[in-house]
């Protein structure tokens, strides 16, 4: 396990220490900086744009990832019926999982842009609208189409990996709740989703940690932008190291580290629920 080991400590601690080290330094650009205690995180405390960011990443978060969990879980329980083709419609629903993210992030770029949208041009031509929509230009519209589009590419990983999950669950025990009267509800409610929760646990924390720490869309789409309203701690963090404030850039970074732990912990008491399915004590 050594070369394993020493990959994982020079590619992850080291990189993680050195930001937790910068976070306690006024190091800028061609300065190594020196320790200045927790002066960045009181800066950051008083920061109006780095609560904005944090108020952003937690609503970007938990608007998408609830939205993945219901389309995928519901997609996934589709794909899951006996259908025609479902091996071809399992390839295509991937598309947008493995498609890289900037080129989605430029699709979406001008499916909202402010002159030339197609879903503007859409509406105007059945009289729904009369202009143009601003989806980028205004703050609440730029979060609803970050949000959309977080959600677009995001599906498939939630609905491919609890269509695996449904796989497992056995036939039998759908068809002795049939014949015992009970509705597809009830087998959904009493069967499915218990035998599912270990997967929900993993499937989850896996999309929270891609959603809470996503760069690539919201830069590509709108730069934090407009008035800050789409700035994610991620993004603000990369700004400020992109202008020269390593301290504060890499406080903003270690200030993610909790919340994502949060999530890794909500996995783990997920898994715990495998000592019920299998008849022993929670």
């Amino acid at each position: 396990m050594v070369p394993a080991a020493a990959i994982l400590l020079f590619f992850l601690t080291y990189p993680l220490g050195l930001g937790v080290w910068l976070g306690f330094t006024d190091a800028r650009l061609n300065r190594p900086g020196e320790f200045i205690g927790f002066e960045n995180y009181q800066s950051l405390s008083g920061d109006p744009i780095f609560w904005l960011s944090v108020f952003n990443t937690l609503l970007y978060t938990i608007a998408a990832s609830i939205a993945k969990f219901g389309l995928g879980l519901w997609l996934a329980l589709i794909l899951n019926e006996n259908l025609p083709f479902k091996s071809f419609f399992r390839a295509v629903v991937l598309l947008p999982w493995v498609v890289p993210t900037v080129l989605s992030a430029l699709a979406f770029w001008w499916i909202f842009d402010s002159q030339f949208s197609i879903i503007s041009w859409v509406l105007i031509k059945i009289g729904l609208i009369s202009s143009p929509i601003n989806f980028l230009g205004d703050p609440t519209n730029a979060r609803l189409s970050v949000i959309a589009a977080n959600v677009w590419r995001g599906i498939p990983f939630v609905a491919i990996t609890l269509l695996a999950g449904l796989q497992t669950i056995s036939p039998s025990l759908q068809e002795a709740a049939t014949l015992d009267g009970a509705t597809s509800w009830e087998r959904f409610r009493f069967i499915t989703l218990p035998l599912l929760t270990p997967i929900i646990a993993v499937v989850m924390t896996f999309s929270v940690l891609f959603t809470f720490t996503d760069f690539q869309l919201i830069w590509v789409l709108t730069r934090g932008g407009p008035l800050n309203a789409t700035h994610l701690m991620a993004t603000l963090s990369f700004q400020r190291f992109s202008s020269g404030q390593l301290g504060e850039g890499a406080a903003i970074a270690v200030a993610m580290v909790p919340f994502l732990l949060a999530a890794i912990l909500f996995s783990y008491f997920g898994l715990q629920r495998r000592k019920w399915q299998q008849g022993g004590a929670d």
